[in-house]
């Protein structure tokens, strides 16, 4: 089989089952893992099919939502240099909403186990790298919790956000822009985002820069609401002048 032909076939293959992997593409056409690399890389150049980690979904699904497995393993070095960034943004002994999200995460692992702080989360992960720093005083918000994200949503949630006044919010997205805000796949999970944002005096998005310009179904904040960006060196300096023209401050580590 020709490659042309083969892109054909992992495109219908996309479509139908909503997500191709590699390692299932080499088996079925016999070739090497490399080669479905290319063929994956060449549909997503021409805008039919997007990379995700180990394979590919088509183009234009809005509602793909990757697993915490997925969003760990990605871009973790990005996450690491933006999550030692952030440290630089805590309040000295003051309060703070860590999202849910796999760079927040990252930033609760990297605080010092003497910091002393007022945290609140609704993420499971983020409160148990928490749990054991004797100086943070840390508030577990409830609610459902989304297999998915581990993270906790509906009406209990946002009950707690709207109780609270934090100095800052370290925020994740899946995707943002100045065109389109900041998005993500579910509702529920918006909803609470855009509840912490009005919660807090000051936001911190915590972004790497492959969610630039991407666009999810759950639309929960304008960029503008955003003081602070931090991202990898990968948002080109026109990208980050556009951004830091619409009043946010963009940080490239």
């Amino acid at each position: 089989m020709y490659g042309p032909e083969r892109q054909q076939e992992i495109l219908r293959l996309a479509r139908e089952g909503g997500r191709v992997d590699v390692p299932s593409l080499a088996a079925e056409f016999q070739v090497t893992a490399e080669t479905i690399r290319r063929d994956l890389k060449a549909l997503d150049r021409a805008g039919l099919l997007r990379r995700v980690h180990g394979g590919a979904i088509p183009a234009g699904r809005l509602d793909f939502e990757p697993d915490l497995a997925e969003r760990e393993s990605t871009a973790a070095g990005e996450k690491d240099r933006i999550a030692s960034a952030a440290l630089a943004e805590l309040p000295a002994e003051g309060s703070v909403i860590l999202d849910a999200g796999s760079t927040v995460a990252r930033l609760a692992a990297a605080l010092p186990l003497d910091a002393e702080l007022t945290a609140v989360t609704h993420s499971l992960p983020t409160a148990a790298r928490l749990a054991d720093h004797p100086g943070i005083q840390l508030h577990l918000v409830g609610g459902r919790v989304r297999h998915r994200t581990r993270a906790a949503v509906d009406a209990w949630s946002l009950r707690a956000y709207g109780e609270i006044r934090a100095d800052v919010l370290f925020l994740a997205a899946n995707g943002f822009s100045a065109a389109h805000g900041l998005t993500t796949p579910d509702l529920a999970e918006a909803a609470v985002k855009r509840a912490a944002v009005a919660a807090a005096r000051r936001v911190v998005l915590l972004a790497d820069s492959a969610k630039h310009g991407k666009e999810h179904f759950a639309r929960f904040a304008d960029l503008a609401d955003v003081d602070l960006l931090i991202t990898d060196t990968g948002l080109t300096d026109t990208d980050a002048t556009a951004i830091e023209n619409a009043g946010t401050a963009v940080v490239r580590v």
